[in-house]
């Protein structure tokens, strides 16, 4: 059985190339993600492992403050360093998308969005993992407090347009959601839409 799809799309598969799973051993299961090793069949009757990893999902808010965004500077143990990104979380199960993103600029900045919406749902990495984050642009900000979960240290920051990119050049900004982000700022400020 294939996972629905979650981006609410009713776009269809290509049959041609569908794999059926056969089996599914479930290897690890942790706080965040598990991790299991499907046994599908091929389009041309073969079999082949496929390591996946499961994830409940996640958001990600592009915050403007007028001509600024809100990013948080944040160790990533995976990575070894701080990075700077925008504020992003997990969703909690039966959360939706939309509370989430509201509750994660919240408590990564302290700031609250009078304007909240959706730019697009993608996939992190669709070859080994279901991760689907879900992008929200947040304007009319108001602050507030900051309410970090408790093993989170972050420092929250005001950056331009400008600032974003030569934080892309320098590799202080180097994640995917962050710098889909920063282009979808820069074609909004160009053109006027995402």
């Amino acid at each position: 059985m294939n996972p629905t799809n979650q981006t609410g799309s009713n776009h269809p598969s290509n049959p041609k190339l569908d794999e059926v799973t056969v089996s599914t051993q479930p290897i690890f299961e942790g706080k965040v993600i598990s991790l299991q090793v499907d046994t599908v069949k091929l389009p041309n009757g073969q079999t082949a492992s496929r390591e996946i990893i499961r994830h409940p999902g996640a958001v990600a808010v592009l915050a403007l403050n007028g001509d600024r965004m809100l990013v948080v500077d944040q160790y990533r143990q995976a990575m070894g360093r701080t990075e700077v990104e925008i504020p992003a979380g997990k969703l909690d199960p039966g959360e939706e998308p939309e509370v989430a993103a509201a509750r994660e600029l919240r408590e990564e900045t302290g700031y609250a969005a009078k304007s909240l919406r959706h730019l697009r749902s993608f996939y992190t990495s669709p070859g080994f993992a279901d991760e689907i984050i879900h992008l929200y642009i947040a304007e009319e900000l108001e602050a507030g407090e900051m309410a970090p979960d408790e093993d989170e240290f972050l420092e929250v920051s005001e950056i331009t347009l400008e600032e974003a990119y030569q934080l892309m050049d320098q590799n202080r900004i180097s994640d995917a959601k962050t710098m889909m982000a920063v282009y979808a700022w820069d074609l909004y400020r160009t053109t006027g839409r995402f």
